[in-house]
């Protein structure tokens, strides 16, 4: 009885390295899988230093399609002082 239960371990064993062996020659098979780029967040430059900013996170002068985007509030100063419009952050949806 002992015999037969030591056998039928072996043989579960057996199979089980077979399946697992054809599973990894079918996914080598597929080809090298390449990971997802990362997802790009759109950037604004700022007018006055050139820096690149999150519209998000960014200190805004002006709305619509004149608004415009600052890195600090020494860039919006510089570009022109207390305007009217004027931001304390943009709020983009997206």
């Amino acid at each position: 009885m002992i015999k037969l239960i030591v056998w039928l371990i072996l043989i579960a064993m057996a199979l089980r390295g077979l399946i697992r062996l054809l599973q990894g020659v079918a996914e080598g098979l597929k080809g090298p899988v390449l990971p997802r780029p990362p997802s790009a967040v759109p950037l604004v430059r700022d007018p006055v230093c050139g820096t690149y900013v999150v519209p998000s996170s960014a200190l805004t002068v002006g709305s619509g399609a004149g608004m415009k985007f600052f890195c600090s509030e020494n860039c919006r100063r510089a570009y022109g002082g207390d305007q009217t419009g004027v931001g304390a952050r943009a709020k983009i949806a997206g």
